[in-house]
């Protein structure tokens, strides 16, 4: 399997790469779960490449099929795509369910950054 995702922009964690990429990354993580055939992530794709592009100093973006990776949207209960989920120091900060826009999403990171 691919750890890039079709668009080449913003990396893919599995279940073998999420504790490394997500859980022991010393910068904030989004994460989002997503699925091939959810409208509303297709939507949230671009806007996740533009905020990795700008912001991947400081912010890492990933992806997880929630499809092909069933057992880490049972670990963080998933029950909808897309939900993000932001990490920092390895602990859930922010759960997110839907798409939004660009300033929407970092507007509720910073916040829960800042918090």
């Amino acid at each position: 399997m691919s750890t890039e995702l079709s668009n080449g922009v913003v990396t893919a964690a599995t279940d073998d790469t999420f504790a490394a990429a997500v859980l022991d990354n010393p910068r904030p993580v989004l994460v989002e779960f997503w699925a091939e055939w959810c409208p509303p992530c297709k939507l949230l794709g671009p806007i996740l490449d533009e905020i990795h592009a700008e912001l991947g100093d400081r912010l890492r973006v990933y992806k997880v099929n929630s499809d092909e990776h069933h057992a880490l949207s049972a670990r963080f209960e998933v029950l909808a795509v897309p939900t993000i989920l932001l990490f920092s120091g390895g602990e859930l900060r922010q759960r997110l369910v839907g798409a939004r826009s660009k300033a929407r999403l970092l507007e509720e990171v910073d916040r829960a950054l800042s918090s």
